[in-house]
């Protein structure tokens, strides 16, 4: 992707001057609700006009109030996914999924159906009524709908935020896994720091209708340490759980990760906060906690009263959090031996 934009738009009581290059494959851009967000991508995909301003896209410019450019959305070839799937009720999922599918120019399909329709696992929903579907499975067929339409650039305006905690990070994999297998560059649109880390390259941050960072995903999430209850959130790819003493062992470097049972007997991501690992400046004698990892201090970056402690530990890298008297006292510094020690209970499965 290579989109550049410098734009700006008056509202009644609130104004937007955004400005910046984008060249990664898949960019977030994050703020808190009413940044301005919604209004910047609309602006992009031509549901919105700005006052004045630039966007151009892959070198063609898309808007000019200088040369008085303003390509209507169809020519645009950029495709929306809302945060409600907005199907059409009168059409099952199939003909919902082949909509923009059938008004592309055949020269321009270079996405094949059948493999669309496999990776988002939508087989058994295409005879389906759409009023029968659940939502995530709306905003799956609402996803192969924008991709069939074979798009120069998906924007994703808040895909997630209408789907409940369980059903968003069963969505995700398939987002995933279409971003990589179709190579479609992405715009989305999140207040979501999980969904940043999870999808996105690099961040466009807003705020109060300006930009006030282009960073990123893991950038964006140390700067924000201090800013949320959980602090940092570690994110774990486990894989191969076996029992082991009433636990769930997965693999992770050299040595095996212990977890609680209950939602965790598959391997997936999941999140472990900076403040739920413990430091200890030598070996414990005994713990009642089942991982207790030796690592060494790569790394440290301090945010309001706060540090984030980067561990190396069996080729692997955690983020612990603590005070300041704390890193004091434990010394920290690079090149640094530490252990870390971690509840099974601390880990949480997102998908």
């Amino acid at each position: 992707m290579n989109l550049r934009v410098s734009v700006y738009k008056e509202f009644s009581g609130f104004s937007l001057t955004a400005g910046f290059v984008a060249n990664s494959q898949r960019v977030g851009i994050f703020g808190r609700s009413g940044s301005g967000k919604s209004t910047l991508v609309h602006m992009i995909a031509g549901l919105v006009e700005p006052d004045s301003g630039t966007i151009e896209l892959g070198g063609e410019v898309l808007f000019s109030s200088k040369d008085r450019i303003n390509l209507p959305p169809e020519k645009r070839r950029i495709a929306v996914v809302f945060q409600q799937a907005h199907l059409f009720p009168h059409m099952n999922a199939k003909r919902n999924l082949f909509y923009g599918y059938r008004r592309t120019p055949a020269p321009l399909r270079t996405i094949d159906p059948d493999e669309l329709i496999e990776v988002l696992d939508l087989k058994k929903l295409l005879g389906r009524n759409v009023e029968t579907l659940s939502g995530g499975e709306r905003q799956r067929v609402a996803l192969g709908r924008a991709v069939l339409a074979n798009p120069r650039l998906l924007v994703m305006d808040e895909p997630l935020s209408a789907l409940d905690e369980g059903l968003k990070y069963q969505i995700i994999p398939y987002l995933t896994a279409v971003f990589e297998r179709f190579q479609i560059p992405v715009l989305l649109i999140s207040h979501s720091m999980n969904e940043m880390r999870l999808m996105t390259d690099e961040v466009v941050v807003l705020h109060r209708g300006k930009v006030s960072d282009q960073t990123s995903p893991e950038g964006l999430a140390r700067e924000r340490m201090g800013w949320t209850r959980a602090g940092y959130i570690n994110l774990l790819d486990l894989k191969n759980p076996r029992p082991q003493d009433g636990l769930l062992a997965f693999d992770w470097g050299e040595m095996p990760l212990l977890l609680s049972p209950g939602r965790n007997e598959q391997g997936g991501m999941f999140e472990l906060s900076s403040k739920d690992i413990m430091l200890f400046k030598r070996h414990p004698e005994a713990i009642s906690a089942r991982n207790l990892l030796k690592c060494q201090v790569c790394g440290k970056f301090d945010l309001e009263g706060r540090v984030g402690v980067e561990l190396h530990s069996q080729g692997q890298r955690l983020i612990a959090q603590v005070v300041n008297k704390a890193a004091e006292e434990l010394e920290i510094r690079c090149g640094r031996e530490v252990y870390a020690v971690i509840k099974a209970s601390a880990f949480r499965r997102l998908y």
